[in-house]
């Protein structure tokens, strides 16, 4: 089938579906590019405070940290700097790390939705088709199965498409959601070593 006999067998259904397909490619790939920013460096820079914290040396953590180029570093240095208890400097770098985790988390729920969605517009489609193909089996009378069978396979195009959008769109939600949440419990753990080393 070429595309425009796609188009025409899956009708206005499959059209919303090639919509939504664009859509959550284009979040994906921002969302990429946001996680690519937010977490480069990471692992090398929890290394290097790991093995700071092992010497004591918070200056140093500090000195790292500074210029706040990532989402980590400011983290980490609101807890080597913030002047309070304990207390308030987690209460600080909770939030600090809230935030950064909300940024991470925009646009997640939006690519759910799509996945979890998709697979019912689609079968949804597949459903109008099937009911078209049975009703133009009665329109001609003595007509084989072959044209039920027909209509039927350009209906089920719309399930097909239903899943290629879902399935990327399922796959990239969970990737996200590991990465973010990998982040968010790297940084409480460094974070909490950070303000033990740095006393009252």
């Amino acid at each position: 089938m070429t595309l425009k006999q796609l188009l025409i067998a899956g009708g206005p259904v499959l059209i919303l579906l090639g919509l939504l397909s664009i859509y959550s490619i284009a979040l994906m790939w921002e969302r990429w590019s946001a996680y690519r920013k937010t977490l480069s460096g990471l692992g090398e820079l929890l290394n290097n405070v790991r093995k700071l914290l092992a010497s004591g040396d918070i200056t140093a953590i500090r000195d790292i940290c500074k210029n706040s180029r990532t989402s980590s570093e400011e983290i980490l240095f609101i807890a080597a700097t913030r002047r309070g208890s304990q207390a308030e400097k987690r209460e600080s770098v909770a939030k600090a790390i809230e935030w950064h985790a909300t940024g991470l988390h925009k646009g997640l729920t939006i690519l759910a939705t799509i996945g979890s969605t998709s697979p019912f517009i689609g079968l949804f489609g597949t459903v109008l088709g099937i009911i078209r193909a049975f009703r133009d089996l009665a329109a001609y009378s003595g007509a084989g199965p072959g044209v039920v069978a027909a209509g039927i396979a350009e209906a089920l195009v719309c399930t097909a498409a239903g899943l290629f959008v879902a399935i990327p769109a399922i796959v990239a939600y969970n990737y996200f959601t590991y990465k973010s949440n990998h982040f968010i419990r790297e940084m409480d753990w460094i974070s909490e070593q950070v303000i033990e080393k740095t006393g009252v």
